[in-house]
This record gives structure tokens, sequence and C-alpha cells, in this order.
């Protein structure tokens, strides 16, 4: 079976994917957190983190699989697509990514800045949670696990488009993480609330599992 985004990660070792993973796992959460929590850039904030996840994803995938998402490393690997004994550590080193990335932000990018406003959510923010990580999950397993898509050079495109979509639509709902490692850094960073952190981590997860199981009966 071809898979697009890990059929050439037998060649590296697993120190060689986890860098990849904690190297493109940490500039999104960068991004993330200077031009959506600090505001650099403005309404501007989903292109530039869609266009470092799009080029994070053509620089790594052919290392680690360019997972840089707890949620879909598990969606891959419940999909067959990634070993067993990859899935603990790439989780690790993406969450350790995420956190550096809100740390490095808060004390050197922004050391004068006012804390960012604690979000505000809701149930609302649970559903879209739910929705969005499904859709990122079902497209990658789709557009960079798929034989007969195997090749293709948009994967990356793909991916970083239901983003962009995911946070133009839901940004003011639920931040729009999608990403357990990325709501790791918004906790850090002083955006989301300890307390409300299951909001993203519950759905986030359950989302991308019910993402595979609906691709395996599509299959």
């Amino acid at each position: 079976m071809s898979i697009q985004l890990t059929n050439n990660t037998m060649t590296h070792t697993m120190q060689q994917k986890l860098t990849t993973e904690f190297i493109g796992t940490f500039f999104l959460s960068l991004t993330i957190c200077t031009a959506a929590v600090y505001g650099s850039a403005g309404d501007y904030a989903p292109f530039g983190i869609a266009a470092t996840l799009m080029v994070m994803i053509y620089a790594g995938g052919y290392i680690s699989g360019a997972h840089y998402n707890p949620a879909v490393t598990v969606s891959i690997y419940l999909r067959g697509a990634c070993e067993k004994d990859e899935v603990l550590p790439y989780i690790a080193s993406q969450v350790i990514a995420a956190v550096s990335a809100a740390i490095i932000v808060e004390s050197l990018l922004f050391p004068d800045a006012l804390s960012p406003e604690m979000a505000d959510l809701g149930t609302d923010a649970v559903v879209a949670e739910l929705l969005f990580t499904f859709a990122l999950a079902y497209v990658i397993l789709n557009v960079a696990t798929t034989e007969s898509t195997s090749g293709n050079g948009y994967y990356g495109a793909a991916i970083a488009l239901v983003v962009l979509a995911g946070a133009i639509t839901v940004g003011s709902i639920s931040l729009a993480s999608f990403n357990p490692a990325v709501t790791s850094a918004l906790i850090v960073s002083g955006k989301l609330a300890l307390a409300d952190s299951w909001m993203h981590f519950v759905p986030q997860f359950v989302g991308a599992i019910m993402a595979t199981y609906v691709y395996k009966s599509t299959q």
C-alpha cells in the first residue's frame, strides 16, 4: 500500500522523525500564538497559519509524515499508516514543541504585551472542534494515505485549506485549534483556561477517530 506522507519514512531514524515533528509543530504553534493569540496579523491570521502549515507539511512529509497534531497521529495510526511505537513519541514531541513555542512567544517576542484575553467557550465550541477536526483528519486520510491519490502534489495545500476554512468559519466560536498540541499552547499562553480545555481535547480526539472509521467505511 502506498502512503503519501509515510512511504519514505522507513528510511529515516526515529530521532529524525521526532525532530521533524518538533520543528513543524513548533512553527505552526509559533504562528498561531503570534498571529492569532497576540493579534500580530490581524484579520490575516488564518492565512498566515494555513501558509505555515502548508510549507511545513511539504518540508517534513517525506521524513515523519508531517502530522504536527496528536489527534492526526492517532487517526493515522488507526488507519494503519503509522507504527504503534511511533505514536507516543510523536505526540510527546508535538506537545513539547507547541508549549515551547508558546513560552518563546510570551517571553521573547511579546515580553511587554498584556496577557491575551481569556476565551469564553461554550458548548458550541465542542461542536466546532469536533466537526473541523473530523474534516481535517478525513481530508488527510484521503489525500495523504490513499493509494489512488498517492504521489499527488496537492496534499499539503488541501490540508492547509481545511485549517484555513475552519479558522475563518469557527475561529470566533472555538479558537479553531483542531489540534491538541495547539490547545496546549493556547493554555500556556493564557488564551484558554485549563478548566475549559476538555472542550478542545475531547472533541479533537473523538473527531479524528470518527474520521478514521468513516474513511475506512468508504474504501
